[in-house]
């Protein structure tokens, strides 16, 4: 019998501000024999989110906090080497939701695991724009921002997993779409190979003006993803009837105290009247992700929406992967490289 030696980031303690590396620790153990019903995955790619961040803290949220001693939380996409299944065989691609590790063990019943297809699209884009990322552009946008032709969208991190599709689909169902992103080269990959109509550069230090000049009819869906300043601007151009999907407000998660930061539901809140806007997870959706999947890929292979990666090598960077997505440092989706297949 193959004996296989499972790698792991274990959470070992709770981050204050930008976690840093002594809140994470390494562990290898052997991965035990399967039981009936189990299957064996081994990693091929990990994804690396924003929301990661925010489940480090140990208070209330939309889902329970990261364990600490357990694999820190994430989705992955591999390949089954060992299958004790009737449902999975060995070389079926999965993607599951069991964390930073090289070897998972899953019960055939999860939920959670979704088979992919390599033919489709390429692996790694299961955990980006077909995958969590672009099922969360995909219903946010469709099912909370409510578009409809001729409107006009603004969304925020524009060149990022979900901000690209956000914008794409915009374009698709005939919107006018701005982008705000940082700096002159985020910027320009959005109106120049996504097709975004204009992209209002946040570092340039003229948001408010630069962000009016771009939505000269003003802004019927603001897709919210960074908070602070930028939803500040929006605010002061959203039009009567106009829907605010909060998907969430990277401005705020290294915060050492959340309670005291202004957040989108209190920018949004106070104004008179105030737009509709709801904070949504992608999982209100769950039993539709297949129909959603497939959409998407269908756009892809049509040439509507294209998509980046910055693809990381080696699960031990997995802790710097998510520094760089919390800084804005990566370009597009962050996926870690685990493993060959």
């Amino acid at each position: 019998m193959t004996t296989y030696i499972n790698q792991q980031w274990l959470l070992d303690k709770r981050p204050s501000g930008m976690p840093d590396d002594e809140c994470w620790k390494w562990n290898e153990v052997e991965v035990p024999e399967l039981k009936e019903g189990e299957l064996l995955i081994k990693v091929l790619y990990l994804s690396i989110d924003p929301y990661m961040r925010g489940r480090m803290n140990d208070g209330e949220s939309y889902a329970a906090p990261a364990a600490l001693g357990e694999p820190m939380t994430g989705e992955s996409i591999g390949v089954v080497v060992e299958s004790k299944s009737d449902k999975y065989i060995k070389g079926d691609y999965l993607c599951a939701h069991q964390g930073w590790q090289s070897y998972i063990v899953a019960n055939e019943k999860d939920p959670q695991l979704f088979k992919a297809d390599p033919s489709i699209v390429p692996l790694s884009t299961y955990l980006g724009t077909v995958g969590m990322p672009g099922r969360t552009a995909y219903f946010g946008l469709l099912r909370v921002g409510l578009p409809k032709s001729g409107e006009t969208i603004v969304v925020s991190a524009a060149s990022g997993a979900v901000g690209t599709v956000v914008g794409q689909m915009g374009k698709i169902l005939g919107c006018r779409v701005v982008g705000v992103a940082g700096g002159e080269v985020k910027c320009s990959y959005a109106k120049d190979e996504l097709g975004f109509d204009d992209c209002v550069d946040y570092k340039a230090g003229n948001l408010e003006e630069d962000l009016k000049t771009a939505c000269p009819d003003g802004i019927d869906i603001y897709f919210e993803n960074v908070g602070g300043a930028v939803s500040r601007a929006v605010a002061k151009l959203l039009n009567p009837g106009s829907r605010v999907p909060i998907c969430g407000f990277i401005s705020a998660y290294n915060s050492e105290d959340m309670s005291k930061e202004e957040t989108p539901f209190h920018v949004f809140g106070a104004l008179d009247p105030a737009p509709e806007h709801r904070f949504f997870v992608v999982t209100e959706w769950f039993k539709e992700y297949r129909a959603a999947t497939e959409e998407l890929c269908k756009w892809i292979k049509d040439g509507k929406i294209k998509y980046r990666e910055t693809i990381t090598e080696g699960l031990e960077n997995a802790p710097q992967g998510l520094r760089d997505v919390l800084s804005g440092k990566n370009f597009g989706k962050q996926v870690i490289k685990v493993a060959e297949e």
